[in-house]
């Protein structure tokens, strides 16, 4: 096999490894596309709590190549299409034991903290892999996890039906918290300083879209307009996307009474709130990290939505080509949106969609 070791700052190195062999309760999986995230961007840039050498990748999805015959009469069987759930738990600490396993103290996750998918072949725990839904093609598959990592933001703030909710941050985890939003019946405006971006919101469903300028945010205007939205309560909810301490700080300001605040996005910035601000309003202000276990749940979103997300795979990139894929990821002039890695298909997969074309299953 193939893997992509990152073994220093912003430099790749291809290098060929004995192919993984199953164990009991694993597969090995044959990469078919990966996709890339600012995580990965930061540990190419060895800015990241990670150690470099590393096999980077944790937005994955293939075909499984090899079974162990133990695992034969499962559920599983050689050519089935999978998501790969890159994170692993203790499943004993405090947050493990409330079944928070998505803040657990010990986690690792493929491609941050261990080898992870930018391999043509990996061995993963079987209890790891989704069955990619039958109309949903590999290719876009991987989109499961960064709308696992949405919808959890989401789901944290127990967002309800005909709520009016402020989404701060239209990046992916942002327009993929749309999409989630939408899909439950909330009324979403999105925020952000990028008319680009700003588009794309609209585009992915979107109710009203608010650009940031370099003045106080909101506006005058603008802050009618949210006036008027909720009655002069304010959003109900509020989710950050940015990282940003300033935006971080808006929510808080804006959001309704009793109202709830999402942090999804990070930095080590610091953030300065007054000790008003909290208890006056009796606002919950809540963290949201990676998922509980939802790429299942995301795979049927995603089936759903497909045509709506898809378009935010922006660029594409041959497996040889990581290190273009990397330099368009750092290019702020490529106005990237999601870049994914297409592996080169096995020779089974190549012939069996041969086989389909010749039958005439596809168009």
């Amino acid at each position: 096999m193939i893997e992509a070791v990152t073994t220093s700052r912003r430099t790749i190195e291809y290098r060929e490894a004995p192919d993984p062999q199953p164990n009991p309760g694993t597969a090995v999986i044959r990469m078919a596309t990966v996709t890339l995230c600012g995580t990965d961007l930061h540990i190419w840039d060895d800015d990241y709590a990670s150690e470099l050498p590393i096999i980077q990748g944790h937005e994955a999805a293939g075909t499984i190549e090899a079974l162990h015959p133990d695992d034969a009469s499962g559920p599983w069987r050689v050519g089935d299409r999978v998501a790969i759930s890159p994170m692993f738990y203790c499943g004993s600490c405090y947050a493990c034991s409330i079944g928070r396993v998505n803040a657990c103290r010990h986690m690792t996750v493929y491609g941050c903290y261990q080898d992870g998918s930018l391999v043509s072949l990996q061995d993963v725990p079987l209890e790891k892999l989704y069955r990619v839904p039958e109309g949903l093609s590999l290719d876009l598959a991987p989109m499961s996890e960064p709308l696992s990592i949405a919808m959890q933001a989401v789901r944290r703030g127990r967002a309800q039906s005909g709520e009016m909710v402020l989404v701060s941050g239209a990046g992916p985890i942002g327009l993929l918290a749309t999409v989630c939003l939408k899909d439950l019946g909330c009324d979403v405006t999105v925020a952000d300083m990028n008319p680009a971006r700003l588009e794309m919101a609209l585009s992915m469903g979107a109710d009203r879209v608010l650009q940031v300028g370099t003045e106080q945010f909101p506006t005058p205007a603008q802050q009618a307009e949210l006036d008027e939205l909720t009655s002069g309560d304010g959003p109900a909810l509020v989710i950050d996307a940015t990282g940003a301490p300033a935006s971080v700080a808006t929510g808080v300001r804006l959001v309704a009474t009793a109202g709830r605040v999402v942090c999804v996005g990070i930095s080590d910035a610091e953030l300065r709130l007054t000790l008003r601000s909290l208890p006056v309003k009796e606002i919950d202000l809540l963290g949201s990290r990676n998922s509980q276990n939802l790429i299942g749940e995301c795979l049927e979103l995603l089936d759903r939505q497909q045509r709506v997300i898809a378009p935010m795979i922006t660029h594409r990139f041959g497996f040889d080509e990581l290190d273009a894929a990397f330099a368009a990821l750092a290019d702020p002039a490529q106005k990237v949106g999601k870049i994914a890695i297409d592996f080169p298909a096995s020779d089974q997969t190549q012939a069996a969609a041969a086989a389909q074309t010749n039958s005439g299953l596809l168009s």
